[in-house]
């Protein structure tokens, strides 16, 4: 296992991307035991921000029923950076890293845009399966194209930043 050598990008950075998500009041129901949000909003805020992309690139509730394919997640990894707490204004920004025939691997980042920092990334591999016999299929040409358009239009003069521990194999 490799670790990560990517210098984390800092808010002015992340937030010069297109938005996916918020900014969104952290609500009083996020709090957990230790005065801050609760670990689980990071996940869901950022998986939210991830469906926004999928579906932009075609992965609906209609080409799941038409076509019979979709996406299973495959593996994902959160880093946690800086704390996010109630009532702080945060948004998510997603920057597409690589993609195989069959799998597209991204990045959200969560934002606490009341202090101006990272607050969390997560890292996800997500296979393209077909969904009557389970089992990873390579992509319509399409989705393919429009998984090719999102990575095309990522102009960030810096690098994602991967754990280094997961990704697309060859």
């Amino acid at each position: 296992m490799t670790s990560s050598t990517t210098t984390l990008p800092d808010y002015e950075q992340v937030v010069r991307l297109p938005r996916e998500l918020g900014p969104i009041s952290v609500p009083e129901s996020f709090r957990d035991e230790n005065d801050h949000m609760n670990i689980r909003h990071y996940f869901d805020l950022c998986v939210e921000a991830g469906g926004q992309v999928f579906e932009r690139i075609g992965i609906t509730d209609e080409y799941r029923a038409s076509r019979g394919t979709g996406f299973f997640t495959a593996e994902h990894h959160i880093r946690y950076y800086a704390e996010t707490r109630i009532g702080e204004e945060v948004s998510v920004y997603v920057r597409g890293v690589d993609r195989s025939d069959k799998v597209v691997h991204v990045v959200a980042m969560l934002v606490n845009d009341t202090t101006r920092r990272l607050s969390c990334t997560l890292e996800i591999t997500a296979i393209h399966v077909d969904l009557r016999t389970r089992a990873a299929t390579a992509f319509a040409a399409d989705i393919a194209t429009a998984i090719d358009r999102e990575l095309a239009a990522d102009v960030a003069e810096w690098p994602v930043p991967v754990c280094g521990a997961m990704g697309i194999r060859r």
